[in-house]
């Protein structure tokens, strides 16, 4: 019988560590990087139809702005993640914040939507941000203090991808979009450089290999299933392309999950899929992550079409935002009392309200978008939501696998979220796209539709949270930043 687990890797001294840094100016580096990553996820959904009008593209091809960048996350999560094991994960932390600073640059002078979409991709590679602060908290504080660390860094990033969408409109507003690029960008090289100043050396590294075989294989069955999501109202759903391509998908899965399931070096370990914890809160994770991410491209979009379309409510960008800062501040709130509240509330239990509110608020969505407050009601309904399940699912994911596997599997939990934000952003796309209404905007049924999907794959993740196993003794986790 194959071992779940590799055996635990070497240890480097800790005089090889040069840094004076104390845990909570590592993990305020940490925060600052995945904070500026998880900004990115939203700062353009708001956007999109500017960007769409200025480089004179389709609303099917700038959505892919978002896609891209999330199919090029999903597949350099787990990369990264593994060179991160063999290099040492400081330094990988520098590469993906390079490669961030230097997407935001490429996309900023972008020309054409081809070349936006090839800088998504290039900052899609920052995504082992994640990860890579995962497993450095892993390794510089004290076992007592990771599970509420990271469940901190949780709520960092799931109010980081909120920011974005009320910041995007006062920058739009007193600039151009283009900004929403070079500001990043400047930020994101000030943290490099406190990245590489206290961030310590690895003291936990790896020996072994890239399993570019099995990266290949990820990004072919994900590229092979997005494209004819998103094109094929336009290819049309039983055109050969189309069927083609689903069912090239299909057998590079299959490729792909046996590739997984024999390499002694995985870039997802699906051996630790096994665990009733770890499956059932990884796939309630895509399932979620595809509700997420479709409320944070599309919301934005319905409440700035215009009122002639007869459902919009015509906002402009910074209205947008404004109508969408109840569910940024439910977020930030109920992300950072996740932790303290296990004391009494049970992760799983977080992880179920979580779902039920997410579903709740994309029926609300679907059904009764006509009025300016029950579009904000429903909005800061889902953030209670979103806030909850971000640090409840890495907390359960920490609790369940051994001490030196957290990096790797709070890593996988990112990743198959990633995943299913990809097809998520997809399926809706197509959905709109395919609903052309008077005008030349989408017709709202395409609205009422994609929201009632999106609320059933939130039901579908709060079915699946059900089968999580209860705790045995759920521990009570004090807040991280007032004990650092």
């Amino acid at each position: 019988m194959p071992r779940l687990y590799q055996a635990a890797p070497s240890v480097i001294p800790a005089a090889t560590r040069t840094s004076p840094a104390t845990p909570r100016t590592t993990f305020a580096v940490l925060a600052a990087a995945a904070a500026a990553f998880a900004l990115m996820q939203s700062l353009l959904t708001p956007v999109l139809p500017t960007i769409q009008r200025d480089l004179h593209t389709t609303t099917g091809t700038v959505t892919w702005v978002l896609t891209a960048w999330l199919l090029a996350a999903s597949v350099a999560t787990p990369l990264m993640g593994r060179i991160a094991d063999i290099i040492g994960k400081d330094r990988t932390l520098l590469v993906a914040l390079g490669a961030i600073a230097l997407g935001c640059l490429i996309a900023a002078l972008a020309p054409s939507i081809g070349v936006l979409i090839a800088a998504r991709v290039l900052q899609g590679l920052g995504a082992a941000v994640f990860p890579v602060s995962f497993g450095i908290i892993r390794d510089e504080f004290p076992p007592d203090r990771v599970a509420s660390a990271i469940g901190t860094m949780a709520a960092v990033i799931a109010t980081g991808s909120g920011i974005g969408i009320v910041l995007a409109g006062p920058i739009v507003g007193f600039l151009d979009w283009r900004w929403l690029f070079w500001i990043p960008m400047a930020v994101v090289t000030l943290v490099t450089v406190a990245a590489w100043r206290i961030v310590p050396a690895s003291p936990v590294r790896s020996p072994g290999r890239v399993n570019i075989v099995s990266a290949v294989l990820l990004a072919g069955w994900l590229v092979a299933l997005l494209l004819p999501l998103s094109k094929g109202a336009v290819w049309g759903w039983s055109s050969g392309r189309t069927l083609i391509l689903f069912g090239l998908a299909l057998v590079l899965l299959a490729a792909w999950l046996v590739a997984e399931l024999r390499s002694a070096e995985p870039l997802i370990d699906m051996r630790m899929m096994r665990l009733p914890t770890v499956w059932a809160t990884n796939l309630s994770a895509l399932l979620f992550g595809a509700a997420m991410f479709g409320v944070f491209a599309f919301l934005p979009q319905l409440i700035q079409i215009p009122t002639i379309s007869g459902y919009g409510f015509g906002a402009t960008v910074t209205g947008a935002g404004l109508l969408m800062a109840p569910m940024l501040v439910a977020m930030a709130i109920f992300g950072s009392l996740s932790g303290p509240l296990t004391r009494w509330v049970s992760n799983k239990a977080q992880l179920l309200w979580g779902s039920a509110m997410g579903t709740l608020s994309c029926l609300t969505l679907a059904l009764a978008h006509d009025e300016k407050w029950t579009v904000v009601l429903a909005a800061a309904i889902f953030g209670v939501g979103l806030g909850l399940i971000y640090s409840s699912m890495v907390n359960l994911i920490v609790q369940s696998v051994p001490r030196h596997q957290t990096g790797a599997a709070s890593g996988m939990n990112t990743n198959i979220r990633t995943i299913g934000a990809s097809i998520g952003t997809a399926v809706v796309s197509a959905v709109v796209t395919a609903h052309p209404g008077a005008h030349g905007l989408p017709a709202e049924s395409g609205y009422t539709m994609s929201f009632l999907i999106l609320a059933g794959a939130a039901a579908a993740a709060f079915a699946v949270a059900l089968l999580v196993p209860a705790p045995v003794v759920e521990p009570v986790a004090a807040n991280f930043m007032a004990t650092a």
